[in-house]
C-alpha cells in the first residue's frame, strides 16, 4: 500500500527528530514486501492454517495506517516551523498545494479508476492547510484541536460507511469518480475513514512542534506506550459492551474496533521508535537508511509499475502473479525490497549528474507555485 516523498524531506535542524525518518523507512519497505507477496504468493497458502502467513497478514493491515499518520505528522510539524506570514505567503504551504497535485496526477495515472492511497494522502495535506488558515482566522481556537475534531468525525463515518454492503455505492447515482472517493467500486483508501489518520497525525505533529525538544522524555514516552496497548487490547471488548446496551445497539459500534486497534498500533510503533532513539540509537547520521524513506513517492511510483505494469504489458505480476510457493516466498519479497534499496543508493550517489534534468524541472514547477529555494 500506502505509502509516498509524498512527506515533505526534512531540513537539517540541531533537535532533528530522527524516529519520524525510521517510521517512514520502515513504512514504506513494509508496503514493498506486502504488495510483493499479496500480489505472488500462491493461493494454496493463503490460509489461517499457515502461522507464517497470519502474522504476515497482522502486520501488513497496519502498514497503511502507520504511514498515513507519519505523512500528517511530517508536514504538519515541518508547517507549524513556518514563521507567521500570511497564509499564501507561507512557503511551506505553497509546497503542499504542488505536493497535493503531483499526489492527484500520480494517484490518477497509476491507477486512473480507483482511489488509492497518493489521492487519500492528498486530500488529507489539503484538510491540515484549510485547518491550519482557519486556526490563524480564528486565533482562539488551536489547530490541533481543528485537526483531531476532524480525525474523530472522518474515522465516525465508518459507522455509516463500516455497515453497508460491498456492492453498495455512495453517493448513490453518482459517477464511480466520485464514490470511490467515499465508498465506490474501487474505493481502496477512501477518504471516510483514512483521511482520519492523516488527521491524527496532523493532530500529533502539532502537538510535536510543542514539545519537540522534550520529546525523548519517559514522562511522554509511557503515556503513548500505554494508550496504545491500551487501545489495541481493551477497544474491542470496549465497543462490543457498549453495543449491547440497547440505546447504542442501533450504532453498530462493533465496527469501530479496527480503527482503534490501528490507532493502538500507530501509537505503539511510535513509542517504541522513540524509545530506541532516546536510549539505543542516540546520535544517529544520515544513512542509507533514513534516505529510503526521504524517497518515498519515487519508490511507490517505481514499485507500481515493476509490479503491476500500468499502461504496460509486463510487469511482476503478470508472470508470477499468485505462482510462488511459500518456500520461495521470503527470498523473493527480500529481492524486490532490495532492488528498491540499491535505487535509492544509486540515485543518491549519482543524483548530481542527473541535475541537468532534475534541476531545471523544480526551478518550473517552483516558480508556478511562487516557491523559493
Amino acid at each position: 500500500m500506502y505509502f509516498c516523498e509524498v512527506q515533505e524531506q526534512q531540513r537539517p535542524t540541531t533537535n532533528r527528530l530522527h524516529f519520524i525518518d525510521i517510521a517512514r523507512s520502515l513504512a514504506i519497505l513494509l508496503m514493498l514486501q506486502g504488495h510483493f507477496v499479496d500480489s505472488t504468493l500462491s493461493d494454496e497458502y493463503r490460509s489461517s492454517e499457515y502461522i507464517a502467513f497470519t502474522v504476515w497478514s497482522y502486520i501488513r493491515q497496519f502498514t497503511g495506517a502507520i504511514f498515513l499518520t507519519v505523512t500528517g505528522i511530517i508536514f504538519t510539524y515541518l508547517l507549524m516551523h513556518q514563521d507567521s506570514r500570511p497564509f499564501f505567503q507561507n512557503q511551506r504551504i505553497r509546497k503542499g498545494f504542488k505536493r497535493v497535485l503531483l499526489l492527484f496526477f500520480w494517484g490518477y495515472i497509476l491507477q486512473p479508476n480507483a482511489f488509492h492511497v497518493l489521492q487519500c494522502i492528498a486530500v488529507g495535506i489539503l484538510l491540515i492547510m484549510a485547518f491550519y488558515g482557519i486556526s490563524l482566522w480564528v486565533k482562539r481556537v488551536p489547530s490541533y484541536l481543528f485537526f483531531i475534531t476532524a480525525s474523530i468525525l472522518l474515522f465516525a463515518t465508518n459507522l455509516y460507511f463500516g455497515v453497508m454492503k460491498k456492492q453498495e455505492y455512495w453517493p448513490i447515482h453518482a459517477p464511480a469518480f466520485l464514490q470511490n472517493m467515499f465508498h465506490g467500486p474501487n474505493s481502496i483508501f477512501p477518504i471516510t475513514p483514512y483521511v482520519g489518520f492523516v488527521m491524527l497525525g496532523a493532530f500529533l505533529g502539532s502537538i510535536l512542534h510543542k514539545i519537540d525538544k522534550k520529546i525523548h522524555s519517559i514522562k511522554y514516552i509511557l503515556p503513548t506506550f500505554v494508550v496504545g496497548i491500551c487501545f489495541i487490547f481493551l477497544s474491542k471488548s470496549f465497543f462490543n459492551w457498549l453495543n449491547h446496551i440497547p440505546e447504542f445497539n442501533p450504532l453498530k459500534l462493533y465496527v469501530m474496533a479496527w480503527i482503534s486497534l490501528k490507532i493502538g498500533m500507530v501509537l505503539l510503533f511510535l513509542s517504541l521508535l522513540i524509545a530506541l532513539e532516546a536510549y539505543v540509537f542516540k546520535k544517529i547520521k544520515p544513512n542509507l537508511f533514513l534516505k529510503i524513506g526521504q524517497n518515498t513517492l519515487m519508490i511507490f511510483i517505481s514499485h507500481i509499475f515493476i509490479l503491476y505494469g500500468p499502461w504496460l504489458n509486463l510487469s511482476i505480476n503478470k508472470y508470477f502473479g499468485h505462482r510462488i510457493e511459500a518456500d520461495y516466498i521470503a527470498p523473493a519479497a527480500l529481492m524486490f525490497v532490495l532492488f528498491f534499496i540499491v535505487l535509492v543508493y544509486l540515485l543518491d550517489r549519482y543524483q548530481h549528474k542527473l541535475s541537468f534534468i532534475l534541476f531545471p524541472i523544480k526551478e518550473m514547477t517552483n516558480r508556478i507555485f511562487g516557491i523559493k529555494n
